[in-house]
């Protein structure tokens, strides 16, 4: 549940910043906003009938990528030489397991889209 608050703070600040500052200093307008980011979250996951499938192949395509391969590859090109041996293989074993498994995910999900409508 923590994760999806997170989620939603940068939309509603960028939703903010388009109001007049006399309405976002509000403490109402504050919670009005973002129950009402929840309300239409949940409004079109029920009028979606395949939004589980959709959310599992955008977590598996771009969850993995964003949680665990970028910051293994990241370190790689960062620490570069001044990395030992054995960093250097645990973050390429950790990139290709988790690309292999975004890959799978990925394809799950797809199947279950196609296999659906």
């Amino acid at each position: 549940m923590n994760k999806y608050a997170l989620l939603l703070i940068p939309l509603a600040r960028s939703i903010e910043e388009l109001l007049p500052d006399r309405i976002v200093d509000s403490l109402w307008c504050f919670f009005l906003l973002r129950a009402t980011l929840v309300f239409s979250t949940v409004v079109v996951a029920f009028i979606m009938p395949f939004f589980g499938l959709l959310m599992a192949l955008i977590g598996s395509l771009l969850s993995f990528m964003v949680a665990i391969i970028m910051p293994s590859l990241c370190f790689i090109k960062i620490a570069g030489r001044k990395a030992s041996r054995i960093h250097i293989v645990l973050s390429t074993t950790i990139a290709s397991i988790a690309a292999v498994c975004a890959i799978v995910g990925t394809y799950s999900a797809l199947r279950g889209i196609v296999s659906n409508y």
